[in-house]
């Protein structure tokens, strides 16, 4: 059990809410921060009690592993449908580059939409 402690700003007793290096044992990437500054911002009773349950950083983590297989996925997809193909990489590697970049930038609206944001 974690104890929490407070210190006292004017007539109140405010909790001292810190992540004791949590972030060593988990990797978080661009979309474990975008998600963290998420519910910082919009989600703050869910991010206080992350904090004080000592499971922000799972939670990031969990959300990072997720948005990278649901984007692979997306984008496998996508470019099958499209018929975004290696042949296509030889033979015309700018036309590839492009329609790999708006496959990865629609993959990542949809994974923003459907789990990062919500």
């Amino acid at each position: 059990m974690n104890k929490i402690t407070y210190h006292k700003e004017g007539d109140y007793l405010i909790p001292d809410l810190i992540m004791e290096n949590s972030y060593k044992n988990y990797h978080i990437g661009k979309y474990g921060r975008l998600r963290l500054n998420y519910i910082k911002n919009y989600k703050r009773g869910l991010c206080t009690e992350l904090m004080i349950n000592g499971t922000l950083s799972k939670h990031l983590a969990d959300i990072e592993n997720a948005v990278n297989k649901r984007i692979g996925l997306i984008i496998k997809q996508l470019a099958e449908s499209e018929n975004v193909i290696e042949d296509l990489k030889s033979s015309n590697q700018l036309a590839w580059v492009q329609a790999m970049n708006s496959i990865k930038n629609r993959a990542e609206e949809i994974v923003y939409n459907e789990i990062i944001y919500v």
